[in-house]
């Protein structure tokens, strides 16, 4: 996968150097909208010897979040791009191992995450495209920031430590202008990054429902996996 996305970079760039020397005129764009992300999954005991558990998720589905990018052209045909978005996402489902009493049992908790992508694309605008009609095809690298989100009684978790990853993503969309400097744009990504996450519980003496209950287990390893397909639509400005 990742020898097939540098082999599109480096076509990427083979075509589109005719049109950077041919125009050298410079250009932002800003665009402001939001984000879609299909589906994301939380790996709750990503270090287990056991298969099973360790490939065992948490699913969440339809993720909506705020999105930002600001583009800067290189020439008619190139553009490079930086964007970001803050998407959080929790649902109740997960089932936690506890004490209450003498009796170990399974209680239900509210899992979720905080993901921030930082990522730099390399665009090059189809040669079928009009004034008001721009297709591209993308490219590039991204950073990935993730933390664990849980919500259990009256207690919820700290994060201790989180590695960010970098990764590659590539996208493709279209852009309507309607006036002169201001269009709709519509972007389809595709990006697959996965963050280790270590947590701790900041009491593990919990009120649940009227009950006392016991966390076994004050601190956890999981992981976050954006695995889902990226949809974003915004508004662009161009100056």
């Amino acid at each position: 996968m990742k020898k097939s996305i540098v082999k599109f970079l480096l076509v990427l760039t083979i075509l589109s150097a005719p049109a950077y020397s041919q125009n050298h005129n410079q250009d932002f764009n800003i665009s402001v909208g939001s984000v879609y992300i299909t589906s994301a999954a939380l790996f709750l005991n990503p270090n287990s010897s056991d298969i099973f558990l360790r490939n065992q998720s948490f699913e969440l589905k339809d993720i909506f979040s705020p999105a930002v990018e600001i583009r800067y052209r290189l020439s008619e045909a190139v553009a490079i791009g930086l964007s970001t978005e803050y998407n959080r996402k929790s649902q109740r489902g997960n089932f936690l191992t506890v004490l209450a009493g003498s009796q170990i049992i399974q209680l239900e908790s509210e899992d979720g995450f905080v993901f921030i992508p930082v990522e730099l694309s390399v665009y090059h605008i189809m040669p079928f495209s009009t004034e008001s009609f721009k297709f591209n095809m993308a490219g590039g690298i991204g950073y990935y920031h993730a933390i664990h989100t849980r919500k259990f009684g009256d207690t919820d978790i700290s994060n201790l430590e989180t590695k960010p990853v970098i990764g590659i993503q590539v996208s493709a969309g279209m852009e309507y202008f309607f006036i002169e400097k201001i269009g709709l744009r519509l972007q389809m990504k595709f990006r697959a990054p996965e963050i280790k996450v270590k947590s701790r519980y900041n009491n593990t003496t919990v009120n649940y429902k009227g009950n006392t209950i016991t966390i076994l287990q004050d601190t956890f390893d999981s992981k976050v996996s954006i695995n889902g397909a990226v949809f974003m639509l915004g508004v662009s400005y161009s100056f």
